[in-house]
């Protein structure tokens, strides 16, 4: 259903204009169980992945693309001027959507839905950049990683710099979210996880020689910070990925989060040595 919409304070497009405050759009997600996905290809990945549109945001000059995925919903459309407006910026992939989230899963139903064979999880520990967290969902995605779990306090993977940056991939993953971080990694363990903690320290383990086992849960943390003592310490084993010589002669001696999760998810999918 196409409604054209001439005020960009029009009561209909408050899903879009009232959601641009970041503490204003942390209450109104957990009320109103939304989120927003931006661009055509986004989009298509959410309806895909099952998540039903609220209603879109659009031009005239995107409807033709976007026609066949939009089924009954309400489609807003506006001048590219009110868009520009309510998106904060010039919006090139087409439209913005407000969707309904899906039910999230607790760890323990994630946990028992990966049966069989080696499994992969990646483990985000107070990770609070969107921007990082939607780009190590879009590695986890690419490189085979079965699932993702969060501490209480990372940053929402549906926010919506986390869902553009992931491409879609947040959709594509499952993920739940821990509610005992003191004893999240207990919970992963008894379900036959094995749990590495990637740290720069250069005495710890390299990734690939202890990423073997079956069932491999990799710890990371949030920028700067790294992983904290406690969960250091509740570990399984210390692993690091390997610097070469020259770089740490020249005094570069880690990797951001982003980077590292990449090369990490890689490590993970590679066959064991025989």
């Amino acid at each position: 259903m196409l409604e054209y919409v001439t005020d960009p304070g029009d009561p209909r497009l408050s899903d879009y204009t009232r959601l641009r405050d970041v503490e204003l759009r942390k209450s109104l997600e957990a009320e109103r169980g939304l989120f927003l996905a931006e661009g055509e290809k986004v989009i298509r990945r959410a309806v895909g992945a099952g998540y039903p549109i609220r209603s879109v945001l659009t031009t005239r000059r995107w409807l033709t693309s976007l026609q066949d995925v939009l089924g009954d919903a309400t489609v807003y459309v506006v001048s590219d001027e009110i868009m520009s407006g309510i998106a904060g910026f010039q919006v090139h992939r087409g439209a913005l959507a407000s969707m309904e989230r899906l039910p999230l899963p607790s760890v323990e139903t994630l946990l028992k839905g990966l049966k069989g064979g080696p499994r992969r999880l990646l483990v985000l520990e107070d990770l609070v950049d969107h921007s990082n967290v939607g780009a190590i969902f879009r590695s986890a995605a690419a490189l085979g990683v079965d699932a993702v779990v969060l501490s209480p306090r990372c940053a929402d993977p549906l926010y919506r710099r986390a869902v553009k940056v992931s491409m879609g991939a947040v959709f594509s993953i499952p993920y739940a979210r821990m509610d005992d971080w003191f004893r999240g990694l207990e919970q992963l363990r008894e379900a036959g996880f094995r749990t590495l903690a990637l740290t720069p320290d250069q005495s710890a383990t390299p990734l690939e020689a202890a990423a073997r086992s079956e069932r491999v849960a990799l710890l990371l943390g949030a920028e700067g910070d790294g992983l904290s003592s406690h969960w250091l310490e509740e570990a399984d084993e210390a692993v690091c990925i390997p610097m070469s010589a020259s770089a740490m002669a020249a005094g570069v001696d880690s990797l951001n989060v982003v980077a590292a999760a990449a090369i990490a998810c890689h490590g993970l999918m590679r066959p064991a040595a025989p």
